[in-house]
């Protein structure tokens, strides 16, 4: 099956620390800023709704003031009242007060939101406010919106926009500077606390401050885009996530990273994930307040409320509220674009979102199932079928947390379900597992120990697994799955010992079950034979090994065939015991001679002449480990620097510690990761299939006084619970999944043809007049990674000729290409190993090694295209079958 090399994404995302502020994303804007004059004035905006504050009271037309002492969900300091004194209108503007309370308030502070909901809401346009903000720590000022029907749910599945708040102007920030920031912001996704949020900052480059005078807010808001201003100047825009689709209609990523949300389908009730224009597609209402204190500018700048800032109020003062439809398309709200020089710039005004990435189409690879360990599985919770129990969770003097399962009179069966009828976790729902990508390798594993046996002495111990609602099911006797000495099998479960039982799902679909949607195991005496019966179970999955290699060459103890090492120092580096958490490390010392340490393999270092072949972690596997500096280099600027060698230094790669996906430097008497992809290590030019020695030390000759720790030290694949891909099928009666049958560029459409009895279902080619090649394409962003296939892998497929060429003489060729046609070789076919031509209407084999193929310069780490064709301009009339390609072992 195919593999998608984008795999290291995800590990990158998960050590990249997400905050409000966004950055540069990876998409040009929807926006066409050569149809714009951007030193004009925007046009075709029409005003629809407006205050200008004008009158000598609050429009109640207009707004609606809010009373609550709620905190506004952020734990802030303020009750929102009716009272004039904390909002009203004077002198053409609208000034909301922050004032402190009476003593013996609900809150310390009193102040004003007003909502403009069902009496003016909005779906796209621009929307702008002029203001002045107040000032001080713990002041909150704020322009947003809210939808004002949540037809998608809850907080913030409908979403909010945030068009301008700012905390704590003019306190003082970490630089000793006043506060000057000013925040564009929205919130979306899954409900709290699983929402999201993403946006910029943004301040006035000559240094004025927003409380100092009036300056104009405003969002521009069109279907599937929004963008912020301030002063009429564009510094942020978000947009909707765009999903990027292979051929057959799959998602396989996202080309743009933007909003979201997650809700219920009303006909299925399912919760679905959007990557569309919800939730910013619906009617949402404005909102003007000051909030005092809360989270999130109590948290940062001086910290807290000042109170003294706050002794004679804080006034937010706003000139005017405008809302303006785009005149040319009022349902989209597009065409109307204010925008700049730079606007399609990726790191200036576009924010990248933090819609979840779709998970790639599947590759027919199972993931092992954990259903427990020591933690519940809410997806498969424990389960007494009938006796009216409720098995427990118990602490086990030797396996620590497990579950207690206890048979009373009444006959019952018990073990782990996944219905939907017996999840009653919130987070949980009913999740078969398909384990028929691991049918052939897999097996059903747990750990038993026997408390007090049943009543009935003589009761057979069961095991019995259902799929698909119980439509099919295997019952066999526990102790056919019994892992251990032949010796010391019983004929039931022994009993205060821990035992290991296992049963391979080959074993199981033999015996009729159908392993693509498991969703009940059970463990128990026989029906009715159970009472007295007191058991305990652990460690229960669903699982394969993993095919991926991985080397621990120091964890908690010094790998003997990897030890420590110092080059050229002299000293010898010893074990240290360290914290709790590490305990036993590697400790380094420099001394005055110039050295570089770390650990080796080679025997002529006291190594066991252990190379690691790390070929079959060029796609995705990672080189880690965690280092804590005791003492700096006497040298301060000395530079920290990773190195890894191969065939005794035949290859070498040579990287600042800070190049690691961490991209940090070492901190004094800070246990720090840094993580090293395989992939990177070998583009730089490193031999993966001889590593022999791993170094971490500061530069040759500065590193005297440097005293450091190396702990967890080993290459591994994070997706090591699931097995390596080491065979592709292109096509056998079917083209592979993410693969189709494929003409470059004739205009034709292979097709799928019934042939012989042997060969079935085969792809079949036509050329006609205009040139082409013709074989087989792997969808966008699919790779077969034949790393782990080189020395006895082929490429193989079987081909009859219909039809041959017009031109009798045409060559017929192979080509392969990998990486998007980065690397490419094309041999004549009758340089395979059979080194024959075709026949008219024979089948025949052509193989032709991963070896060849890659000594001719091909990249087998992605191989994307294998193409068979008479050569180009020469195909003319050729008609032609190919079936069982394949990518294997030899």
């Amino acid at each position: 099956m195919t593999k998608n090399v984008t795999q290291l994404s995800r590990i990158a995302a998960a050590l990249t620390v997400t905050t409000l502020i966004g950055c540069g994303g990876g998409a040009t804007t929807s926006t066409d800023i050569d149809a714009v004059d951007t030193s004009a004035p925007a046009t075709g905006w029409e005003l629809v709704w407006s205050d200008e504050f004008e009158n000598a009271t609050i429009d109640d037309n207009n707004w609606t003031r809010e009373v609550n002492c709620d905190g506004g969900g952020n734990n802030e300091a303020q009750c929102y009242t009716d009272s004039e004194e904390n909002a009203f209108v004077s002198d053409g503007a609208l000034s909301i007060v922050a004032l402190p309370a009476e003593e013996g308030a609900q809150k310390p502070y009193t102040s004003a939101r007003l909502i403009t909901r069902y009496k003016a809401d909005f779906k796209y346009g621009r929307i702008e406010m002029r203001a002045k903000m107040p000032s001080g720590q713990g002041s909150w000022p704020a322009f947003w919106m809210m939808p004002t029907d949540e037809v998608y749910g809850g907080w913030p599945r409908s979403g909010e926009i945030d068009i301008f708040e700012a905390v704590n102007l003019k306190a003082a920030d970490a630089d000793g500077n006043p506060e000057a920031h000013i925040y564009g912001t929205l919130h979306y996704g899954q409900e709290w606390p699983n929402n999201d949020s993403s946006g910029q900052a943004y301040s006035l480059p000559d240094g004025a401050n927003p409380a100092d005078d009036f300056h104009t807010y405003a969002i521009e808001w069109q279907e599937g885009e929004i963008r912020w201003y301030m002063d009429d100047y564009l510094y942020a825009t978000q947009r909707r996530s765009e999903v990027r689709y292979n051929s057959n209609g799959e998602a396989t990523g996202l080309s743009h990273r933007g909003w979201y949300t997650e809700y219920f389908e009303q006909g299925t009730g399912e919760l679905v994930t959007h990557w569309d224009n919800a939730p910013y597609d619906q009617e949402f209402y404005l909102i003007l307040n000051l909030a005092v204190g809360g989270e999130w500018p109590e948290a940062v700048n001086e910290t807290g409320i000042d109170a003294e800032a706050f002794e004679n109020g804080q006034r937010f003062d706003i000139d005017y509220v405008r809302v303006y439809e785009c005149a040319s398309n009022p349902d989209t709200g597009a065409g109307c674009e204010t925008v700049r020089p730079g606007y399609d710039s990726l790191d200036d005004a576009l924010v990248e979102g933090a819609a979840p990435i779709p998970s790639p189409p599947s590759t027919g690879i199972a993931e092992n199932l954990t259903i427990f360990d020591g933690t519940t599985n809410p997806n498969w919770p424990v389960w007494d079928c009938c006796g009216g129990s409720t098995p427990a969770l118990v602490e086990d003097s030797a396996e620590g947390q497990v579950y207690e399962f206890s048979i009373g009179a009444e006959p019952t069966v018990m073990g782990f379900i996944s219905r939907e009828l017996f999840i009653t976790e919130p987070a949980g729902q009913a999740s078969p597992f398909d384990a028929s990508p691991m049918e052939e390798n897999g097996s059903v594993k747990f750990d038993l120990k026997m408390m007090s046996a049943p009543n009935d002495t003589t009761a057979t111990w069961l095991f019995k697994i259902e799929s698909s609602e119980g439509s099919t099911a295997v019952e066999l006797p526990l102790m056919t799955g019994y892992v251990g000495p032949a010796d010391t099998a019983g004929d039931t479960p022994e009993q205060g010992v821990w035992e290991s039982y296992e049963f391979p799902l080959s074993a199981l679909a033999g015996a009729g079950l159908d392993t693509s949607a498991i969703d009940v195991i059970m463990i128990f005496p026989a029906w009715g034979a159970g009472e007295g019966a007191v058991y305990r179970v652990n460690n229960v999955e669903i699982s394969q090994e993993s095919a991926y290699p991985e080397l621990v060459i120091f964890e908690d103890e010094m790998n003997p065939d990897w030890p420590m090492w110092d080059c050229c120092g002299g000293s010898t580096p010893t074990e240290e015991i360290d914290n709790d958490e590490h305990g036993l490390t590697a400790e380094f010392r420099i001394g005055a001679e110039p050295t570089v340490m770390g650990f080796i393999t080679r025997p002529v270092s006291g190594g066991g002449d252990t190379p690691f072949d790390a070929s079959a972690l060029a796609d995705g596997g990672l080189l880690q480990f965690d280092m804590r500096v005791v003492s700096m280099p006497n040298n301060a600027s000395a530079q920290w620097l990773f190195k890894v060698e191969s065939s005794d230094g035949a290859t070498a790669v040579e990287l600042p510690i800070s190049d690691s996906v961490e991209g940090q430097v070492p901190a004094a008497g800070e246990w720090q990761t840094y993580t090293f992809p395989i992939a990177d290590l070998q583009a730089a030019g490193l031999d993966l299939s001889a590593i022999d020695v791993i170094m971490v030390f500061p530069n040759w000759a500065a590193g005297e006084g440097a005293v450091y720790r190396l702990d967890n030290v080993k290459f591994y694949h994070p997706d090591g619970d699931t097995p390596a891909t080491t065979e592709l099928t292109i096509f056998a009666d079917t083209a592979a999944d993410q693969w189709s049958i494929w003409d470059c560029c004739g205009g034709s459409t292979p097709t799928e043809e019934v042939d012989d009895a042997d060969h079935g279902t085969v792809a079949e080619f036509r050329i006609g007049a205009t040139p082409t090649v013709m074989g087989f394409l792997a969808d966008d962003d699919v790779y077969f990674d034949a790393s782990s296939l080189l020395s006895t892998g082929v490429v193989r497929f079987e081909m009859k000729v219909s039809s041959a060429p017009n031109d009798a003489s045409a060559p017929w060729l192979f080509k392969i290409e990998s990486g998007d046609t980065s690397t490419a070789v094309e041999l004549a076919i009758s340089e395979s190993l059979e080194g024959a031509d075709p026949i008219t209407g024979e089948w025949q084999t052509y193989t032709f090694p991963l070896q060849t193929l890659y000594d001719a310069g091909l990249d087998i780490s992605a191989i994307d295209v294998v193409m068979v064709f008479p050569a180009w301009g020469a195909g003319e009339g050729a008609v032609y079958r190919i079936d069982n390609a394949e990518i294997a072992a030899q």
